[in-house]
């Protein structure tokens, strides 16, 4: 085995092993609605229409735009438990950082792979949890590698990839990312054609086609339109994903692209102008929105290898000759001991994940012991919700106020949610007494548990440090009804999932 094979394999056995084993995996309330809403469609054998969970949004229109990654998740859960699902998606991861190894070694040596693979894990990290969005990631190299290669190859994408657009937008809204990168690559290839209607004929053809296949899902033209919509939204800049980068403290995210930025300008990097715009657009959009650092992680390495290849190598014209491993180079270097030994890591990961089954612990999206003193009789009660419970709510068997999906639930209700968490006094009563709000779960920190703590009727059932229930009890016989007390409300609510 070449030392740059053994570098794309050991990424991939990396990957794997840490989503089996990293407690941030799990650190995403909104996994546990996505296992719930896979197991419905198991159960029913039809994508829901309507919110079959909540019960502020029953039988409303919901968008189940991650549908077929939902189902999964869940087939991974009833095989093998949580284990099952960190195991999935560390396939997943492992399949992607695999894929972009293989790009970095048609244009860089070993040190220069495991340089591009160190910064992308560096962005990447921090958004490998248990979500659809990481079961969408080896598409989106895959997309974008078959663009580079057409390029290189000056002709349009074989047409036999167009129909992978059908599992991408059934699984993740992230299939948009592969239009934008397609129309990227297709200006470039019209502008620098020698025959311009030719190749506007053939990528025209493979767009057209990839389109169609997209439309292939339950929910038609509004699959194209749902990442717009979510986008649109104004209550983004409360849901901590969708925040802005920040630099006030030193992190990978921004250790990365320095890093990427030094090493660009030292050597000489040429990019071409598209791609440029290209790569200047995904970090745009990395630095205002935190979840799509992801994005940036496999597309970055992706767009810049062949740059960095050849100001690294200026003689180098075209790929490094046997580069590109034919199927049976392949199977005569997985015959080898080195592969043989890297295959062994992974069983063995395997394994180890499963003879020690994942334990779902406490943390600030999972309630695990505070859901647990909830007795059953008030859990079938209207409750009151932190954002980031309803998920494990959900999953629970319990009917939440409000959960990740905000983009079902929409701004004007998401507002009102906070206006009752932060404690403002018009709002929690007006709620409270509009959905018969019986007992709430909610984090230690909201200001809605003080005012509660205050409230004549009101009492904790439990309380740790990731969770407090309270519970409406009944009144004294002095006191015709509960109302609540007055509190100056803080500044600004907080949430900690996302829709998607």
């Amino acid at each position: 085995m070449t030392l740059d094979v053994a570098v794309a394999a050991l990424a991939a056995a990396t990957l794997i092993a840490v989503a089996a084993f990293s407690p941030r995996v799990f650190i995403d309330g909104d996994t546990n609605w996505h296992v719930a809403a896979g197991r419905w469609i198991l159960d029913h054998l039809t994508v829901p229409k309507v919110d079959p969970f909540s019960f502020t949004y029953a039988g409303r229109p919901w968008l189940a735009h991650e549908w077929l990654a939902e189902v999964l998740m869940a087939l991974a859960y009833a095989a093998a438990g949580w284990s099952g699902v960190v195991l999935l998606v560390g396939a997943a991861a492992g399949l992607a950082y695999a894929l972009v190894a293989a790009e970095l070694r048609l244009w860089l040596g070993p040190l220069g792979q495991a340089v591009g693979l160190a910064l992308s894990f560096a962005c990447l990290y921090a958004f490998l949890y248990a979500r659809p969005h990481v079961l969408a990631l080896p598409l989106l190299v895959i997309w974008t590698r078959a663009m580079l290669r057409a390029r290189r190859e000056k002709g349009p994408p074989s047409l036999k990839l167009a129909p992978m657009m059908t599992l991408w937008a059934n699984l993740h809204a992230s299939f948009i990312f592969g239009f934008a990168v397609f129309g990227v690559f297709a200006l470039e290839a019209l502008i620098g054609a020698a025959g311009r209607r030719r190749a506007l004929v053939g990528w025209g053809l493979f767009g057209a086609l990839a389109a169609g296949f997209a439309l292939l899902t339950p929910h038609g033209p509004a699959g194209f339109a749902f990442p717009f919509k979510v986008l649109s939204m104004a209550v983004l800049p409360n849901i901590l994903e969708w925040r802005g980068a920040s630099f006030a403290a030193p992190t990978l995210f921004e250790g990365a692209l320095m890093t990427m930025l030094f090493l660009g300008l030292w050597r000489g990097v040429r990019v071409p102008p598209l791609r440029l715009l290209l790569l200047a657009g995904l970090i745009h959009m990395a630095l205002q929105h935190v979840r799509q650092q992801a994005v940036l992680a496999v597309l970055a390495p992706l767009l810049l290898a062949e740059p960095f290849g050849r100001a690294l190598a200026p003689a180098r014209d075209g790929m490094r000759p046997g580069a590109w491993l034919t199927l049976r180079e392949l199977r005569e270097l997985l015959w080898r001991p080195a592969a043989a030994a890297l295959a062994l890591v992974i069983v063995c990961v395997v394994g180890l994940r499963l003879a020690w089954p994942v334990e779902r612990r406490d943390n600030a999206n999972v309630p695990v012991s505070a859901l647990a003193h909830v007795p059953a009789d008030i859990r079938r009660l209207p409750v009151f919700n932190e954002y980031a419970f309803g998920g494990y709510l959900i999953f629970s068997g319990v009917r939440p106020y409000i959960d990740g999906r905000a983009d079902m639930y929409g701004d004007a209700f998401v507002r009102e949610y906070l206006a009752v968490l932060v404690a403002r006094q018009p709002d929690v009563d007006r709620e409270f007494e509009r959905w018969g709000i019986r007992w709430t779960i909610l984090s230690p920190r909201d200001a809605l548990v003080r005012l509660l703590d205050r409230t004549p009727g009101w009492r904790r059932l439990y309380a740790d440090r990731w969770a407090v229930v309270q519970v409406l009890g009944p009144a004294p016989a002095s006191v015709p009804s509960p109302k609540f007390a007055s509190a100056p409300p803080p500044s600004t609510g907080r949430t900690s999932s996302s829709s998607h």
